[in-house]
């Protein structure tokens, strides 16, 4: 088994005729967290979504755990072991919260999570149980919607605009859970305004500029003012620290 489990090389994502993503080379190795940064419209979530098999990839390579899957139809890439949290959380409204977690245990993919371990993971959902989700907070919401993909038991979760409409201190407690999804062997991709957020959470980090890679490194080995300038397009450094 190899130990990188994303490989992404010289991909163009395309939207119609609206291209989002320009060349993109990227690779997670195995039980990473790595951080995607970059500002509105910087091509992070089409990113994602290609990754999920949402998007198709116009030309360029996707591959995971060693094997390309350009070809492969999103559903299947759930039962490889890729499990997505989009931006906007999109839970079930008509289930209970135990309810939304079962549903994302259907692909029966062996691994360590349960009902369980998601509960110990973010407790705040031990309570919800028997909730329907209309009344759920921003922050239940998120924590719900990563523990439905978790129950998929991906080798890989992709998480899109966690701290997004969330106060700080909501963040902070769904940011606080993810050690323990790393800590489980879940490797670990997550899109992100906030950059000291992303940051504090990676092993490490690219930056994405209008679709390209402006920026990539190691939290605490790259000057702010550098991660500044590539969040913000104000060089165009495409070097590694």
């Amino acid at each position: 088994m190899t130990d990188r489990v994303l490989d992404i090389s010289a991909a163009d994502v395309c939207y119609g005729d609206f291209q989002a993503i320009f060349g993109l080379d990227i690779h997670v190795e195995r039980g990473e967290t790595v951080s995607m940064i970059g500002a509105n419209g910087a091509g992070k979530s089409t990113l994602l979504n290609a990754i999920a098999g949402l998007v198709p990839v116009r030309s360029g390579t996707i591959s995971f755990a060693g094997s390309p899957i350009n070809a492969v139809p999103a559903h299947k890439r759930v039962g490889l072991g890729i499990a997505l949290v989009p931006e906007g959380r999109r839970i079930f409204p008509s289930l209970t919260v135990e309810e939304n977690l079962l549903v994302g245990g259907h692909a029966s993919r062996k691994g360590p999570w349960t009902v369980t371990k998601v509960v110990q993971a973010f407790p705040l959902l031990e309570r919800l149980f028997k909730r329907g989700t209309g009344g759920l907070s921003g922050g239940e919401r998120q924590a719900l919607a990563i523990g439905r993909a978790l129950m998929s038991n991906p080798d890989l979760i992709l998480l899109d605009e966690v701290s997004l409409g969330l106060a700080p201190i909501v963040v902070k407690q769904v940011y606080d859970a993810l050690p323990s999804v790393k800590a489980q062997g879940t490797t670990v991709l997550v899109v992100e305004q906030d950059v000291n957020q992303a940051l504090a959470v990676a092993d490490r980090f690219y930056c994405l500029l209008e679709g390209r890679i402006s920026l990539t490194g190691t939290p605490g080995t790259v000057a702010k003012d550098a991660i500044t300038a590539a969040y913000f397009g104000l060089t165009h450094n495409h070097g590694g620290q």
